[in-house]
């Protein structure tokens, strides 16, 4: 389950847990528009993470993965000494700093796991239009309509991630076409 940190999600105690990034990152911007240096390293250590996650394929080797969680510890014990040297204290930016200090397994996931992302980006990308639909249009009247919006707007991203015409794969799929010949079809 991948998240903000949000104070709930601890109790799902049967998921396995992974912090998303894009929020820290959108965080990390606002410490360093207060002139937390800190707060730049760290930024540049997530951003380059990911980046070298990607290149190997989606995971780091063992050996490398330790040698990037080395990285991250000293930092944030850095950044941790300077702010409680700070007056008055930046309770924000200390909480935001041990949070990633106590869920650090959490937090560096994405090096050891393939499955697991740097960020949730896409799947609230996918919430966001059912939001702007209940916007615009009001609620649904009944809990059918809601699940077919749904499906269609899981399919029409689905045909769009895998660079497929979305208006030719719907005709196909409305003419009794299956979902994975639509995909497999060049």
């Amino acid at each position: 389950m991948m998240h903000d940190a949000f104070g709930t999600y601890p109790r799902y105690t049967e998921a396995t847990h992974a912090l998303c990034h894009a929020h820290h990152v959108r965080d990390l911007k606002g410490f360093i528009e207060q002139g937390h240096t800190w707060a730049k390293r760290m930024t540049t250590f997530l951003l380059n993470a990911k980046q070298v996650v990607e290149q190997h394929g989606g995971f780091l080797p063992e050996e490398e993965a330790k040698r990037w969680e080395h990285v991250y510890d000293r930092i944030l014990e850095k950044a941790n000494h300077q702010l409680e040297g700070m007056t008055p204290l930046p309770k924000k930016a200390l909480s935001f700093v041990r949070r990633l200090q106590k869920r650090k397994e959490e937090a560096l996931r994405f090096l050891r796991e393939a499955h697991v992302p740097f960020d949730n980006n896409q799947a609230e990308r996918d919430l966001r239009m059912v939001k702007v639909k209940e916007n615009i249009s009001g609620t649904f009247r009944q809990e059918t309509f809601a699940q077919s919006f749904c499906i269609a707007r899981s399919i029409v991203s689905t045909l769009t991630k895998h660079e497929k015409n979305v208006w030719d794969s719907l005709c196909l799929l409305l003419t009794g076409e299956t979902i994975d010949r639509v995909l497999s079809a060049t």
